[in-house]
């Protein structure tokens, strides 16, 4: 049986998908009356899933664990994405793991890798989103990650509370909620992470844009995106980053930020490698 924690999260990530849907949304038709509350009621999505409202309020309560069946029906109506739909069933299916993880050490293949991307800035992610070892182009383009603390080494935490990472991002918002969403997507795979538990209780309190966003249970994965930076010495960089996984550690990520070649942020990269590779700062 998935454990308290998961079906805790499961009912309220249910939750939060149907009352971000409207009943015109799913085809049903309106009342004329004003909603007391936003989005489908639970009997709603109950009908439209062909369960009873009672077997659906136990699914959200964490009452009652669903089957396969139900849940990719509870997918369908509720018009979750691909990514969300994974989430549900990790969620449903997974047994709570005892203890604490042991802490991450990066693979040593890993850091090799890290010290042969001379012109490439990149990170490796462990769990949580922690950098677990990065290279100089990395520390060039964000922050000197040598000079914080060890556990304040978070991606996620940087973005929301380091003003000199915050300000990098012109686009803010769209980078921190991304953040938020693949943090949230993470802790499906170890609610019970006590870690987790401390970063999400310190970021909450620290910010109410954090806050307000993890309630909100949006969910992505770590794959690939683009991000504006604006660097305080070569200027503006759209940048592709990428993250590739570990096949001996999963839980392990190489990030790597690209620009397209023949583009001002290609330009701007190889400007800052070549003031990284000549022995100065930036």
């Amino acid at each position: 049986m998935a454990g308290d924690a998961q079906r805790t999260e499961l009912g309220d990530f249910l939750q939060a998908r149907r009352s971000e849907l409207s009943p015109a949304e799913v085809g049903l038709p309106g009342t004329g009356h004003r909603r007391r509350v936003p989005g489908l009621r639970r009997e709603e999505v109950a009908a439209l899933a062909s369960i009873s409202t009672d077997f659906y309020t136990r699914i959200e309560q964490g009452r009652r664990r669903a089957s396969k069946e139900v849940l990719s029906a509870l997918a369908r109506v509720l018009r979750l994405s691909a990514d969300e739909r994974d989430y549900v069933f990790e969620l449903s299916g997974r047994e709570q793991r005892p203890g604490r993880p042991a802490p991450q050490q990066a693979q040593p293949q890993l850091r090799r890798l890290l010290d042969d991307l001379i012109m490439t800035p990149a990170v490796v992610l462990g769990r949580r989103t922690d950098i677990l070892a990065w290279n100089p182009m990395a520390a060039a383009l964000f922050t000197d990650f040598g000079r914080l603390p060890e556990q304040q080494r978070n991606f996620v935490r940087l973005v929301f509370c380091d003003d000199g990472v915050r300000g990098l991002y012109p686009h803010w918002e769209y980078a921190a909620r991304n953040g938020v969403a693949q943090l949230r997507r993470e802790a499906a795979q170890d609610p019970d992470d006590p870690d987790l538990a401390a970063l999400v209780d310190e970021l909450s309190q620290r910010d109410k844009d954090f806050r307000r966003w993890w309630t909100a249970h949006q969910v992505a994965v770590r794959g690939a995106g683009t991000n504006q930076v604006r660097h305080p010495v070569v200027g503006e960089l759209t940048l592709d980053w990428a993250a590739l996984v570990c096949t001996a550690d999963p839980n392990q990520q190489l990030f790597t930020w690209t620009a397209q070649p023949g583009t001002p942020s290609h330009d701007a990269l190889r400007d800052l490698a070549a003031r990284v590779n000549a022995g100065g700062r930036p």
